[in-house]
């Protein structure tokens, strides 16, 4: 049985690492290396990255299910928050560039009616000048024309005297209807002036209205990205929040069955217990390899202690898993008797085949996570014969066998034992 699930980081650390070390083992001088030497370090090598890749074994496909799930809620939840923050900073912005433009419109308002109130002013004084004028031309023309007048003070003139006070007073009654025309005529340009002041504040009242308009839409469009940026960071809140809840059921739900599991192997161990207490004679001498392998397949994940990583428990990796596809054929690794088989959540398909006394010691042979068994509880079976076949039952995320050799009920590493 895998109790760990993988995970991409670990996997890489850990090859990374067996890469070095074999890098390190590698780094001879070519001239002085032998071939069967480098090509044993290779193979050596190779083994250590497959063991690395495998180092970690699964805990249920509902918990790792449930922990990706739980991860990404919590990867689109910072997703979300971040679109909300960003679409809120716009929205921000444009609420003080609205704030800009309302005080520019009314900046411009203001001037239009200063503009206006002028050009009225302006309209007002024109039409006194006006009647300024008209009295003026109309009290010299009384008088008579004041060209005729001037002409006629030339002729009365008698000394030189004379004739230069009545010179110089004709000047004056014409410069003053001149200047009374002057006036009437600056009078009409300034009221010009304020014509087009009006005019280009007009415009650009409408300009900044127009504005206004436009970016009331801009404004709009970021409140409607806002409020659906808000509603996306609810939404994976609960995401999330249904998501830990998922996690949390399928980590309790794993620890049940863990404990199920543990309690059907302890009530197994007394079994091999008592046999053991009953049994006379077995073999005597050398276990090492005693036994056939049992699959083809080469080794994935070692017998071992180690952290489970989401439980972070120190536990036993009471077996070693072989890579082999499913179907493929399991064989006992010497003649026995299959004392029990049945389904467990944490080992899947499981069979216990006992070998009998070894060293004065029970041992038994434990298939994990089959596809189906081919023999069934008190069947004799002989060495090499196929028991069943390899699965993905259980704890597992892929096909592979998780073979464990227990003496006297406790797990030992197999493969002190297989040929």
């Amino acid at each position: 049985m895998r109790h760990f699930p993988r995970t991409a980081r670990q996997r890489l650390a850990a090859a990374t690492a067996a890469c070095t070390l074999a890098l390190g083992a590698l780094a001879v001088p070519l001239a002085s290396a032998d071939p069967k030497d480098l090509k044993h370090k290779q193979h050596e090598a190779q083994e250590q990255v497959e063991h690395a890749e495998h180092a970690l074994d699964e805990s249920s496909g509902r918990l790792q299910a449930a922990r990706s799930a739980l991860q990404q809620a919590v990867t689109d939840l910072a997703s979300a928050r971040g679109q909300y923050w960003a679409a809120r900073a716009k929205l921000d912005a444009a609420e003080v560039r609205d704030q800009e433009m309302q005080l520019q419109l009314e900046e411009a308002e203001q001037r239009l009616e200063e503009a206006q109130a002028d050009l009225e002013q302006g309209q007002q004084d024109l039409a006194d000048q006006r009647i300024e004028l008209t009295d003026t031309v109309t009290d010299i023309y009384e008088q008579g024309d004041p060209q005729l007048l001037a002409f006629a003070t030339i002729l009365e003139s008698r000394t030189t005297a004379d004739l230069t006070r009545q010179a110089e007073l004709s000047s004056v009654i014409v410069g003053r209807e001149a200047r009374a025309y002057d006036d009437l005529h600056a009078a009409e340009v300034l009221l010009q002036v304020r014509e087009n002041e009006v005019q280009a504040a007009r415009d650009d009242v409408e300009e900044q209205r127009e504005a206004a308009a436009e970016h009331l839409k801009t404004m709009q469009t970021l409140t409607a990205e806002a409020a659906t940026a808000k509603e996306s960071v609810r939404t994976q809140v609960e995401n999330r929040r249904g998501a830990q809840v998922e996690a949390v059921a399928a980590r309790q739900q794993d620890l049940a069955d863990l404990r199920e599991a543990k309690k059907r192997e302890a009530r197994i161990k007394q079994l091999i217990l008592a046999a053991a207490a009953r049994a006379k004679g077995g073999y005597t001498g050398s276990t090492n390899g005693l036994l056939i392998r049992p699959v083809p397949g080469s080794v994935t994940s070692p017998f071992g202690y180690r952290e489970h990583p989401i439980y972070h428990y120190w536990g036993l990796h009471d077996g070693t898993d072989f890579g082999v596809s499913c179907g493929e054929s399991m064989k006992a690794v010497a003649g026995g008797t299959v004392i029990a088989a049945y389904y467990s959540a944490v080992y899947g398909n499981r069979l216990y085949l006992s070998l009998g006394q070894i060293n004065g010691k029970n041992v038994t042979a434990v298939y994990n996570h089959a596809t189906s068994y081919r023999v069934g509880v008190g069947d004799r079976v002989a060495q090499g014969e196929t028991v069943g076949y390899v699965g993905n039952t259980g704890w597992s995320t892929g096909c592979h066998l998780h073979f464990t050799i227990l003496v006297n009920g406790d797990a030992v590493d197999p493969m002190g034992w297989l040929s």
